[in-house]
């Protein structure tokens, strides 16, 4: 298995957490995606990629209509999507993406959690050299779909991995953030089904941490999550060894 997709299958259920709050989260991301690009999922392959993931996140039909129509009410806050990075205890890079109405709330909040426990806040881009920004598909697999074929064809559009999960029967695309658009368009003009579509920060090495220091970093990583306007959290602390 592939880095990227080993890290995804680590991180993924630590970041998006209890259900009401990965429903809250797409839907920030809808609103996002609807006031930028509109909100016909036709016209707008943002906003069609997150539905995709809405519905592998099991999120109701209703509760994404909702979020398309809240995006469009003049009155609905506009959301700026926000990136925070800093280091924790001994020296982990971390990296937040955020969702927010009120920049002046997300980043006193996030500032202090960083101060309170034993990290310190940097600026924007201090941390880009230690992290690599990935967009990350999953779609369905296709019976009889020639997998060697498939690889050679998807170089074209820089991606880096492809795994297939046979028990999941689904494949698993790794590429740059930059390829999102056009490695889209070519899965949709070539009839797969897109399950689900993720931005993600992948740390370019991993740092070895002592039980102690994992404890001081996990408890900043612990008050990020909680926040209502964090998206994602991500950092270069290497996973504990079961």
């Amino acid at each position: 298995m592939g880095r990227a997709f080993e890290y995804r299958k680590a991180t993924k259920l630590k970041r998006w957490g209890h259900m009401a709050k990965t429903f809250t989260k797409i839907g920030k991301e809808i609103t996002i995606a609807v006031k930028a690009g509109g909100p016909d999922p036709d016209g707008n392959p943002r906003l069609r990629a997150l539905i995709q993931t809405a519905k592998s996140e099991n999120m109701p039909k209703d509760n994404i209509e909702r979020a398309i129509k809240r995006a469009t009410d003049k009155d609905t806050a506009d959301y700026k999507e926000v990136i925070y990075e800093g280091y924790g205890p001994a020296g982990i890079a971390i990296f937040v993406t955020t969702a927010t109405d009120n920049t002046t709330r997300t980043v006193g909040n996030v500032r202090n959690y960083f101060n309170r426990n034993g990290g310190q806040l940097g600026t924007q881009g201090s941390l880009s050299f230690l992290f690599e920004h990935k967009c990350m598909f999953t779609v369905a697999d296709k019976e009889g779909l020639d997998m060697e074929e498939f690889e050679l064809e998807l170089i074209d559009y820089d991606v880096e991995e492809v795994e297939r999960d046979e028990e999941d029967k689904t494949i698993f695309i790794s590429a740059p953030f930059e390829s999102n658009s056009k490695i889209q368009a070519y899965l949709e003009e070539n009839g797969f089904e897109i399950k689900s579509v993720e931005f993600e920060y992948q740390p370019n090495d991993y740092k070895e941490v002592t039980a102690e220091q994992r404890e001081a970093v996990q408890k900043i990583l612990d008050k990020l999550e909680e926040d209502d306007d964090v998206q994602a959290v991500f950092h270069n602390m290497k996973e504990e060894e079961e």
